[in-house]
């Protein structure tokens, strides 16, 4: 029997992180909201600050990340990140002030960081070519399948208490981050393999058979394709991000029950997973262009459906159209700087692209919170949101094909 290419355990060990990173640290935090408001009386825009600061803080590391990991490899830090990820939820438990709070945020960031997309990815981009956007797309389900730990976060809340729920989930991270991270490879080459199992070729092969040379930072930079995936994904980001961190208040302000904004909290990132491995899956037969175009389009349908869910009937048509688009776009994006720019400089290159989109991390969030303090409802800001998809779409459409520059 043929042995199992490495690449594929190497996708599984991302995916497995990709799981605690995004049940834990992503869409686990929406639970903590309002418990953490009710202890503290703290505002709305005071703890979405808070969140926001992890965009921030990415802002600011993600372009860092992508050339560490291209000059240390992905294992060193993945390791390194589910230790001060797995401290900082430990020190985040004991928090006291809004000082703390903020300072436990921006150190989780830091460790977050380091076993998130910027790492992941550039590990697989690494492993694979002709199979990346399947490759991509099962890590990115790692962040969708996540989401399955809502249930279980909300449920630790509501029967230990906030700081509890905090100080399992670190324990948590320590206990199974670090075995994961130890497993991921950051190159085929170095253990007698290839990419894809098969010899590579020093480029990449477009839509139309021609070749496309390996893409230098420098060049990429340059390209305004490069500029205008980056500028799209920050508007997609800054979307999701406030979707993420107000999707319990905003439900609740609606009326809905708290076990049941739970479930469609949770249902977002579990549906998302169609999205991940169905538009991966589509990228490596079609124009990845036009796949991510017709994706944005899905998602500012969805978002549009969001923004009506006091009228009930939009419930449904958000969830077949917000949370499979959301998922194909994490999965889309890595495959596209992947085709587009090749693997030589893919860490610095996905680094700097999420450092963009971490600035829509930071406004999407406060944006919602202050919304909502200001009018009591979110429903003007996600119309406005909806708006900026559209503007991601169009840009998406504009990209040229890599071999006519």
């Amino acid at each position: 029997m043929a042995r199992i290419f490495y690449g594929w355990w190497v996708v599984l060990a991302c995916f497995l992180s990709g799981f605690l990173v995004g049940g834990g640290l992503s869409f686990g935090f929406t639970a903590f909201f309002e418990p953490i408001v009710q202890e503290f009386r703290w505002s709305y825009t005071q703890v979405s600050i808070a969140f926001s600061l992890r965009g921030l803080e990415m802002g600011i590391l993600a372009p860092i990340m992508g050339f560490l990991v291209d000059r240390f490899g992905s294992r060193k830090l993945a390791f390194s990140g589910v230790v001060i990820v797995g401290f900082s939820l430990i020190l985040l438990s004991q928090t006291n002030s809004l000082v703390m709070f903020y300072g436990s945020f921006i150190l989780l960031t830091l460790g977050r960081s380091g076993c998130t997309s910027t790492v992941l990815m550039t590990a697989v981009a690494h492993w694979f070519r002709k199979n990346v956007g399947k490759a991509m797309g099962i890590v990115a389900c790692g962040f969708g399948a996540g989401g399955i730990l809502i249930p279980l976060i909300v449920w630790l809340i509501d029967v230990h208490g906030w700081r509890t729920t905090l100080m399992i989930l670190g324990l948590g991270v320590w206990m199974l981050g670090i075995p994961f991270s130890l497993i991921i490879r950051h190159r085929p080459e170095p253990y007698g393999l290839l990419p894809d199992g098969e010899i590579p070729t020093g480029a990449i092969s477009g839509h139309g058979g021609e070749r496309i040379e390996e893409a230098t930072l420098k060049e990429a930079l340059k390209n305004q394709n490069f500029w205008k995936i980056g500028v799209a994904d920050a508007m997609r980001v800054m979307t999701s991000m406030a979707v993420i961190t107000h999707i319990m208040p905003y439900l609740s302000s609606i009326g809905m029950s708290r076990s049941r904004a739970a479930f469609v909290a949770t249902s977002i990132p579990l549906l998302s997973i169609v999205g991940r491995v169905g538009f991966g899956w589509l990228s490596d037969i079609f124009d990845k262009r036009y796949v991510l175009a017709m994706v944005y389009c899905l998602f500012g349908m969805g978002t549009l459906a969001f923004s009506y869910l006091h009228c009930k009937w939009p419930l449904f048509p958000f969830f077949f159209l917000l949370p499979p688009a959301w998922g194909g776009v994490v999965s889309l994006r890595g495959a596209l700087v992947r085709e587009y720019f090749g693997a030589a400089s893919f860490g610095r290159l996905l680094g700097i692209i999420l450092g963009m989109a971490a600035m829509g991390g930071v406004i999407g969030p406060s944006a919602a919170g202050w919304a909502f303090d200001k009018w009591g409802s979110y429903h003007p800001v996600w119309l406005f949101f909806t708006g900026t998809i559209v503007i991601a779409m169009l840009l998406t459409l504009r990209l040229t094909p890599p071999t006519d520059e």
